[in-house]
């Protein structure tokens, strides 16, 4: 039985969401170019190599602190932060089968709380969210199908409080074959 590992999900996701806010230095392109030595080009500037594509990502902002479930953080007050929750939901039969021999559908949905300085208006906020948008939205890596985001939608009661926070959904599927 080759049930499929959440762990590895988890890590798919939070991976990329890591790298995008916590990188400056790495630039996304969606083609890549597989070198002569088995190395990855990233085929719009042609210079920058990397190991692995699932972790090319565009930096186009400042780096931000990601928290994920089950992390203790305590938020330097006025700054900007992210929260990742990763949480797995249904599943669905995709064939007819026992243990052997069929497929299901995995389905897990992201929360991600954007927080940043209350006071100083919206557009900081929105200009992460659309970070987080574009690196999720309706991309398929190492398996994982992404659908459309939702948001940035403003949250009347942040938390914790002192934040001006919004929220990205979108929900996710993958594929097990037993």
């Amino acid at each position: 039985m080759a049930a499929v590992n959440l762990n590895t999900v988890r890590s798919v996701i939070e991976g990329r969401l890591t790298a995008e806010l916590t990188s400056p230095s790495i630039t996304y392109s969606p083609t890549f170019l597989l070198t002569e030595d088995g190395s990855y080009l990233l085929a719009e500037d042609g210079t920058k190599f990397i190991d692995d594509p699932a972790v090319a990502v565009s930096s186009l902002g400042p780096v931000l602190p990601v928290v994920f479930h089950n992390q203790p953080y305590i938020p330097t007050p006025n700054s900007s932060w992210v929260q990742c929750l990763v949480s797995f939901g249904g599943s669905n039969y995709l064939t007819l089968g026992g243990t052997t021999g069929s497929s299901n559908s995995v389905i897990g949905v992201i929360v991600i709380n954007i927080f940043t300085a209350k006071g100083v208006g919206p557009g900081a906020n929105y200009t992460i969210g659309k970070r987080v948008r574009d690196l999720f939205n309706r991309q398929i890596i190492s398996g994982v199908h992404f659908d459309p985001p939702t948001g940035p939608e403003v949250m009347g009661s942040p938390s914790p409080e002192g934040y001006f926070q919004t929220q990205v959904r979108m929900t996710f599927e993958t594929f097990e074959d037993l």
